[in-house]
């Protein structure tokens, strides 16, 4: 019954002005003769009203005054109601003047001093409710502009929860609606945004339609320009179908956005399995525990090192049908009862050490972790017949510089090789993800708040990059469409110059002060990334998903060197043995 609606709108301002309109006629009456109206004023009292409150009511309706909901109501709606006073009580006036003598007895002065107590208590009846939200807290309401005009901006209006915007107006380029009103906001074309922006008092900014990357950053350059900072965005990968508003951020502007997602397939993949996810409280492992959630997974299994992660994700997900196991992938008689408990019928692995200079300082632990831990995951998920076992791997893997691209490059030899029975194994490579832990945006994030600098590595140094919900839906699409013994890369697009990404983030922050600072490339890290070793791959039905050549390797071969990497006191020149490609880069 309390919930808001357009038609318990109208309903209640309508009721609203009877009655003010009523109160404050009398009370002109009341002031104009001291308190003691005479009684042959009184009479024709009621037919003065509804002659004037109806004359309300029209003009009322023409301006679009019962159309603007409560919290939103503005000096715009304000100027409305002045002007509507205006034409009502000149109308009335005039009328007064025309039928004078039908109209008797009525003195000009009720006339005036009712327009004064109506515009005032009409006014204040509509700025309560934003008078009282803004004297609770310190939020100012922001006169806003909505970038594209479609059925999200009614869920805009109807979303209260930290909704500290006042729309005002309307762009969009369709040129049919140029000039047309939705939801009481005038729609005007994006020739006109200059204009719209000074004589609106534009204070912000909210995208509501899903723009092309290039549109988005051409809006985002004109805003900007405009020295509109306060930009929000739909959230189009919240977990929920809920959409939420967030920062334009440099995810938005320069991460690469597959058009190829078949969610019917990643569907069809995960609906109704039991799922096993290694490092599954990771930026990667916990992004692909929430999808596969979201996709129907019968059960899935978390299993994580880190007790931190794995209770993050676990308060997270919150479901009977979501087991957490505090395990790590180098223990294979721990592991082995996980599986033979669960018996999943998919495991993905995405337990790694993956930051470069932390293995370049620790390579035993990051050949034990990232190669035995999968080899264990692998030979257990041939063992318990696993329908499909996913390797998330890396561009890094490519001509690798660094031990832990190489370990993961051992990894896909020993994916591709090893006798895998009935599993389908199959190994996905992509490029750096966007926001994720250890990654250059949460980093220059922290520098910006601490004023500065920021660090790049090198001028030149560019990478490849992605948002990690489409990163890992194209993985779990990658997975559904694997045989076995392909190595699935993923299209992360144009790779971006890492000192651009720090620039936009700066213009993004409005701290124009702070400065760039070029420290020098770490140890094993490349100028450039690469996904392929050579130019062979395959294409699949998916654009954004191919495949590389595959790497034969004697699997006895592969298993002895495994086990003298483990003992052998020159781990770089075994590795080298392994991996013939692996140029080792310390830049010390």
């Amino acid at each position: 019954m309390l919930k808001a609606s357009p038609l318990k709108r109208i309903s209640f301002f309508l009721l609203s002005d009877i009655i003010i309109s009523l109160f404050t006629l009398y009370f002109a009456y009341n002031l104009r003769f001291n308190f003691q109206i005479p009684s042959n004023f009184i009479d024709n009292f009621f037919s003065i009203f509804i002659i004037l409150f109806s004359m309300k009511i029209l003009v009322f309706l023409y301006f679009r005054l019962y159309r603007t909901a409560w919290r939103f109501f503005s000096l715009h709606e304000v100027k409305k109601i002045l002007l509507a006073h205006i034409i009502v009580y000149t109308i009335f006036f005039i009328i007064f003047l025309i039928f004078k003598e039908n109209m008797q007895p009525l003195a000009r002065s009720i006339i005036i001093i009712d327009f004064m107590l109506s515009l005032v208590f009409i006014t204040l009846l509509r700025l309560s409710k934003r008078i009282i939200l803004e004297s609770a807290g310190s939020t100012k309401y922001k006169n806003t502009l909505i970038i594209g005009a479609n059925s999200t901006v009614k869920n805009l209006f109807c979303d209260k929860k930290n909704f500290h915007y006042t729309p005002v107006a309307i762009i969009d380029e369709n040129k049919i609606l140029k000039n047309t009103y939705i939801f009481d906001l005038r729609v005007y074309d994006f020739e006109d945004l200059k204009k719209v922006v000074k004589t609106k008092s534009i204070e912000a900014a909210i995208i509501s339609k899903d723009y092309s990357q290039k549109e988005l950053i051409a809006i985002y350059e004109k805003l900007n320009a405009l020295n509109i900072l306060d930009i929000k965005i739909i959230n189009t990968l919240s977990s929920n179908d809920k959409k939420e508003l967030k920062d334009i951020g440099v995810e938005d502007l320069l991460a690469r956005h597959p058009k190829d997602l078949d969610k019917n397939q990643i569907e069809n993949f995960i609906k109704d399995k039991v799922v096993l996810i290694t490092g599954a409280g990771g930026s990667i492992g916990s992004e692909i525990s929430r999808q596969c959630k979201a996709y129907g997974a019968k059960q899935l299994i978390l299993l994580d090192h880190s007790e931190f992660n794995l209770y993050s994700i676990m308060e997270e997900l919150k479901d009977e049908n979501v087991i957490p196991v505090m395990q790590t992938v180098r223990k294979t008689e721990f592991l082995e009862r996980t599986f033979a408990k669960y018996k999943p019928q998919i495991v993905i692995h995405a337990a790694a050490y993956k930051h470069v200079p932390l293995v370049e300082h620790n390579i035993l632990e990051g050949i034990s972790n990232n190669i035995i831990g999968t080899k264990n995951c692998i030979d257990l998920s041939i063992k318990y017949e696993v329908e499909k076992f996913v390797l998330i791997s890396t561009d890094k893997a490519v001509r690798p510089t660094n031990v832990m691209g190489t370990t993961k490059r051992v990894c896909e030899l020993y994916a591709q090789n090893v006798d895998s029975k009935n599993t389908e194994i199959v190994a996905v490579r992509f490029g750096n993800v966007l926001g994720s832990s250890g990654s250059v945006i949460p980093k220059f994030k922290a520098q910006i708040e601490a004023g500065g600098p920021i660090t790049v590595t090198h001028p030149d140094i560019t990478r490849y990059f992605m948002l990690i919900p489409e990163a890992c839906e194209l993985v779990l699409q990658a997975a559904s469409i694997g045989k076995g013994g392909e190595i699935f890369i993923l299209d992360m697009g144009e790779p971006i110059k890492i000192v651009d990404l720090a620039k936009k983030m700066i213009e993004l922050s409005g701290r124009n002060e702070i400065n760039i600072e070029f420290c020098g490339l770490r140890p094993g890290e490349k100028l450039y990334e690469e996904l392929l070793i050579n130019d062979s791959d395959q294409k699949t039905k998916y654009e954004s998903i191919t495949v590389a050549s595959s790497t034969n390797f004697d699997i006895n071969k592969l298993n002895q060197k495994i086990e003298e990497l483990l003992v052998c006191e020159d781990k770089i020149a075994k590795l080298k043995e392994i991996v013939p490609e692996f140029n080792h880069q310390l830049n010390l």
